[in-house]
């Protein structure tokens, strides 16, 4: 039985460059830092950065939406960092709002902002 979002993983290439860049985007430390693998608990979920991505490409065909209370100051955030849009925020129905950049690694990054998605 699939239990919910629990990890993703990012295949980033340049290990150091990414753990700095995503210590910036979420404003934490790695709570997990070796040369294998960097992981981040950002708000009981992981992000994990993985150096090996010698089996990916800039082509993957999945987002990971990661949920802010407000997309518009978190998109303009993001977006001040010099990254490519990948998807300008837009409404896909009520009050939910995606949006999604691209890192400097070639991953999407997806952000929703959905109030009747509460974490329980």
């Amino acid at each position: 039985m699939l239990q919910g979002l629990r990890t993703i993983v990012y295949y980033v290439g340049d290990l150091e460059a990414a753990k700095e860049w995503y210590k910036k985007v979420f404003e934490i430390e790695p709570y997990f830092d070796e040369a294998y693998y960097v992981g981040y608990n950002i708000g009981g979920f992981e992000l994990g950065l993985n150096p090996d991505d010698t089996g990916y490409s800039n082509g993957n065909h999945s987002i990971t939406y990661w949920g802010v209370e407000n997309i518009k100051s978190a998109f303009d955030r993001l977006a001040s960092m010099d990254v490519d849009i990948h998807e300008q925020p837009n409404n896909v129905g009520g009050d939910v709002w995606v949006g999604s950049i691209f890192d400097p690694f070639g991953n999407v990054i997806g952000l929703i902002e959905n109030p009747a998605f509460k974490l329980s």
